[in-house]
Order: structure tokens, then C-alpha cells, then sequence
């Protein structure tokens, strides 16, 4: 089973990332718009995209790597910067935002010394915003991975983040 972004990302060797690629654009290769579900693919083994990947996805499926990077660049869901284990985003849409969703990712900035989209330098979390997650009766919502939260307040996000810090040592 392939590696996922829940897994702590380590560093990989250039061989380990073409291998890895070849594999992932072999399953694709032939098939009608085939780079979306490489890229998708990819970044979910990566946790992110590594130029090296993508050079390697665009020979492969003779698409230039121009065109890769381009669509790389248009879609918010891609990144081309390792990302944390834990991805975090608020949203701030106009219910959160009007209901403090800005007060809670000023709390979670300052609780984990990182700005949007930046990562903390253990790899655990990773910063967002998102601008609706369709939760307005529930707002803020704030999501860590697939876990939603519901009406967090800034006083909730120490105990938020304790509980994926606690279970990152209890891995230990």
C-alpha cells in the first residue's frame, strides 16, 4: 500500500522519487486526462510535489512541463512544499469569519509560531485558509486532515493541537 501525507514525510532520495513516480503515472499512462489523478496521486505519496516528480509525470505522459507546472500552479489543492502530517485549515468564509474564525488562526498562528502556509520545523502542522468547507451553521470550522471542528474558539486551540502533539507521542 502506498505511503500517504499522514505519514510523517522523511526525505527521499532522487532515485526513490522516480521510482515512485514511474510507478504511479505506469497505473495512468494511456488514459484521457491522466495528469490530474498523477498530480493527486503523487502528492498524496509525497505530501506534496517535488519538481523532480513532476519533470519525471510530464516525459512520461508527453505532456511538457510547462503545462505540468501550470496546473500545478492554477489548483489551491496542489503544493510544491512539503506540508506538515497534520494539514490545518480555517476557514474564512463570511459566517467564520464574522463568528471569529480570524481570532482562531490568530490563536493557531501564535500557538504554533507559524504563518499561513508555512510549516512548524518538527513537520507536524502545516497552515491554511480555506474559504467555505460548507459548515455555516457550525462556525468557525476549523479542519485538521478529515477531522472538523466545529464552533473552536481560540480558547479551544491549545487543546485542539494537544491532541494530535499527544498522540504523536504516544506513537513514539
Amino acid at each position: 500500500m502506498a505511503e500517504t501525507a499522514q505519514t510523517l514525510p522523511h526525505q527521499r532520495t532522487d532515485e526513490e522519487i522516480i521510482q515512485q513516480t514511474d510507478i504511479v503515472v505506469g497505473e495512468f499512462i494511456g488514459r484521457d486526462g491522466a495528469l490530474i489523478p498523477v498530480l493527486q496521486t503523487m502528492q498524496d505519496i509525497f505530501g506534496y510535489l517535488p519538481e523532480l516528480a513532476l519533470k519525471r509525470a510530464g516525459e512520461q505522459l508527453k505532456i511538457p512541463y510547462s503545462e505540468v507546472a501550470g496546473v500545478v500552479s492554477f489548483y489551491k489543492y496542489f503544493s510544491t512544499v512539503p506540508r506538515g502530517k497534520y494539514l490545518i485549515r480555517v476557514c474564512l468564509g463570511t459566517s467564520c469569519y464574522v463568528r471569529g474564525g480570524k481570532e482562531v488562526l490568530t490563536s493557531l498562528k501564535d500557538k504554533l509560531g507559524i504563518e499561513i502556509d508555512e510549516t512548524t520545523d518538527d513537520g507536524l502542522f502545516s497552515l491554511k485558509v480555506g474559504r467555505c468547507f460548507g459548515a455555516c451553521g457550525l462556525a468557525p470550522v476549523v479542519m485538521i486532515n478529515d477531522d472538523i471542528y466545529r464552533r473552536v474558539k481560540p480558547s479551544n486551540v491549545e487543546e485542539i493541537l494537544c491532541t494530535y502533539k499527544e498522540s504523536e507521542e504516544s506513537d513514539d
